[in-house]
């Protein structure tokens, strides 16, 4: 049953495979919690009450409340395949409280790091690489995952556009500055000289010729970051906040934002409101000459 689940969230809600398997652990635990393995389990047999009890143990363990309430969201779309299947009759999780999770502010990173950055010279097809997986995290926003499966057609010169596939094989046009299409080119041309004899569909490539994979490009930007003296959290999603944060800290407007993220919805986007707000209020506390009067 879970099994066909796992098949449903990547064929039907083409959900990547790291979410269907954080949903399929996510369930694994929900199962042994109730006493049962996967092979004898019984859906219908589970409560309401048993899901709240579930919940209740988690926010117990400390667990994170993102945490708990994805765990949540993973049985709550279990019962909704089940009961579209006709398997069960109700959805014992519709209805359970989500624990109230605090509001972050997005981690992002200076401009001056980022300049540091671009002033890098690619000095060879390796260098060059990881410039422009940088360049393109921070120029376009996109995700670790899009990056990855970028294919060489999917730049477009021309146009100074790039096409990327996102979550749900969604597909989105990202204009390009001028700058990022030139380092694409010399990349491009480096990587034509050096794997001319291994063709490939695929942008971004191993020294050895081969598709780069996700913890390839961790690894890359956290090194570039923090050889740009970057402290705190290092990570591609980082840049994707430093591209958003950007742009609206420079007068781009939210609902265009939003269309390059790739998100389904504005509320989504709404949080990169929250970095531009807290700075115009320190500069409205640090300006205003009433501030510092008593009240």
């Amino acid at each position: 049953m879970i099994t066909q689940f796992e098949q449903y969230l990547l064929a039907e809600k083409r959900y990547s495979p790291h979410t269907v398997k954080a949903y399929k652990t996510d369930l694994l635990q929900f199962v042994d919690f109730l006493g049962y393995t996967p092979e004898n389990f019984l859906p219908s047999d589970v409560t309401s009450q048993l899901v709240r009890g579930w919940v209740v143990n988690l926010v117990k363990s400390r667990l994170a409340s993102c945490s708990v309430n994805r765990k949540i969201a993973s049985v709550n779309t279990f019962y909704i395949y089940l009961k579209r299947s006709g398997v069960v009759s109700k959805n014992p999780a519709a209805k359970v409280m989500h624990p109230k999770e605090p509001k972050r502010l997005p981690a992002f990173v200076g401009y001056d790091a980022i300049e540091q950055i671009a002033r890098n010279e690619g000095s060879d097809f390796v260098s060059f690489r990881n410039l422009l997986i940088v360049e393109l995290l921070y120029t376009c926003g996109i995700r670790r995952a899009e990056l990855v499966g970028i294919k060489v057609d999917d730049v477009d010169g021309q146009t100074l556009t790039l096409r990327v596939f996102g979550k749900g094989k969604k597909e989105r046009i990202i204009p390009l500055i001028p700058s990022t299409n030139s380092l694409l080119k010399c990349y491009i041309s480096q990587r034509e000289e050096f794997f001319s004899e291994r063709p490939t569909p695929y942008l971004f490539l191993t020294a050895k010729g081969e598709q780069i994979y996700p913890k390839l490009v961790e690894r890359v930007v956290k090194e570039m970051l923090k050889n740009a003296g970057v402290n705190g959290k290092r990570s591609p999603h980082v840049l994707r906040h430093t591209f958003a944060t950007h742009l609206l800290d420079n007068g781009a407007d939210l609902l265009s934002i939003k269309e390059m993220l790739g998100h389904s919805s504005l509320g989504t986007t709404q949080i990169y409101t929250h970095n531009t707000l807290e700075k115009i209020k320190t500069s409205y506390m640090k300006a205003h000459p009433r501030v510092h009067k008593n009240s």
